[in-house]
């Protein structure tokens, strides 16, 4: 490609076909750069060959002119935004009228203009996003969140008996902050809330609810989170279906009480969310107590101890009375004598047992006696015998182991007696 520039002060100009261009941008050099026009024309050879891409977006400014309309098309979650242009043709084709705040699905082709350096979308093939789409597109979401256990019941987190503190994510100085905290406040006067004011549908409401969600579980003091809405239209409410909300919800360590809308209204918010209110009032009604219906139980419950405790001291006096009523009782001497009567008896016949045994014991003593005394050698020698021992003591069992001269002593059964021994007979047994 032959290129030519003007010359700086004091060189002699050269002719583009003398000179070399550098063959990228980054070769480029201070001594050797590329014209201006060259930049803007690879930029828009470079993007014509970039394929076309279907994206979708909110319409938030719309300006339509006899033959082009501009749009200016945002992400739905994000603040980024593009601007489109529109030729007749591509309008005739849209089926209904595009209006601001439409969600619309849409094939864009980028496009340098040379001349401007500005780069534009063009669109073609616009196709506003219905009710069908967008529900079938939450249906969908729903199914695979479901398939996750996002919505499991084991999940749940029981609401708080009766909270310290009640965190409420809600639009600005809307009705539903002013339903939840009214009705709350009726039933239980002493609430206290912790407001957070956000957007509530729109690009930014995503961001800003996840946000206040965040803030209000980190606050030690806040025990259940209400997150409240008035209704609304469908694409007003898809904020409260989108995948990054939903998912916020499940992460918060603290209770969440959906209430957007009313009862027809059901977002995914309600399946992830631990307690679901059909609306904004039904929220305030059930995280907390009434305090009406609870001192009416304070009441119930204190009719019912003191009824118990009557019944309990009534069971009582009536057990007393009857063990007063008892013999034993009423005349405590009669048993007093009637176990004398015993026990006089019982005495009698232990006296009666022992001196029988002492009768019994003396008889075996004298019965024994006499048949100690009938074997005792004193009878035998009162029968006429004698002993004879020698004068060391020993007994005198054989005549011939005495020598003659040898002097023994015998004992009668009165007495005893020395004698010598002068002769000695042989035994004739």
């Amino acid at each position: 490609m032959s290129q030519s520039f003007e010359p700086a002060p004091g060189e002699v100009p050269v002719p583009d076909a003398q000179r070399i261009l550098a063959p990228t941008a980054g070769s480029t050099t201070p001594e050797n750069p590329w014209p201006l026009r060259v930049l803007s024309t690879k930029l828009h050879e470079y993007i014509a060959r970039s394929s076309p891409t279907w994206v979708e977006g909110q319409i938030i400014e719309l300006n339509k002119r006899a033959r082009v309309t501009y749009l200016t098309l945002r992400d739905v979650d994000e603040e980024i935004s593009v601007s489109v242009t529109l030729f007749g043709q591509e309008m005739a084709k849209v089926q209904g009228n595009l209006e601001r705040g439409q969600r619309v699905v849409i094939q864009l082709k980028p496009d340098f203009w040379v001349k401007t350096g500005r780069l534009s979308m063009l669109g073609r093939d616009v196709r506003p996003v219905g009710t069908g789409s967008m529900l079938e597109r939450i249906e969908k979401l729903k199914q695979a969140l479901a398939q996750e256990g996002l919505f499991a019941d084991h999940l749940k987190k029981p609401l708080p008996l009766l909270p310290h503190r009640i965190g409420l994510i809600t639009g600005r100085d809307s009705d539903a902050m002013k339903d939840v905290i009214r009705n709350a406040s009726l039933r239980w006067p002493a609430v206290n809330f912790e407001v957070r004011e956000v957007a509530v549908q729109g690009v930014h409401a995503v961001r800003e609810i996840t946000a206040a969600l965040a803030e209000l579980d980190a606050h030690p003091e806040v025990d259940v989170i209400v997150i409240a809405r008035g209704g609304g239209s469908l694409e007003d409410l898809l904020p409260f279906s989108e995948e990054a909300m939903v998912r916020a919800v499940a992460a918060a360590r603290t209770p969440v009480v959906s209430a957007i809308g009313h009862e027809a209204d059901n977002p995914i918010l309600d399946h992830v969310a631990d307690v679901r209110a059909s609306t904004p009032t039904d929220a305030g009604k059930r995280i907390v107590p009434d305090v009406a219906d609870e001192k009416q139980r304070i009441v119930q419950a204190r009719a019912y101890i003191e009824r118990s405790v009557q019944q309990f001291i009534e069971n009582e006096r009536y057990a007393l009375a009857q063990i007063r009523s008892r013999p034993v009782l009423a005349t405590p001497d009669s048993t007093l004598l009637a176990r004398e009567e015993d026990l006089e008896r019982l005495r009698s016949r232990l006296h009666m047992a022992a001196q029988t045994q002492v009768l019994r014991g003396r008889e075996n003593i004298m019965q024994l006696r006499a048949r100690v005394t009938a074997l005792s050698p004193q009878r035998t020698l009162e029968r006429g015998y004698a002993v004879v021992q020698t004068d060391a003591g020993e007994l005198v069992r054989d005549a011939a182991a005495l020598a003659e001269g040898t002097e023994v002593m015998i004992r009668a059964a009165q007495g005893s007696a020395k004698a010598n021994i002068t002769t000695v007979f042989e035994s004739n047994i």
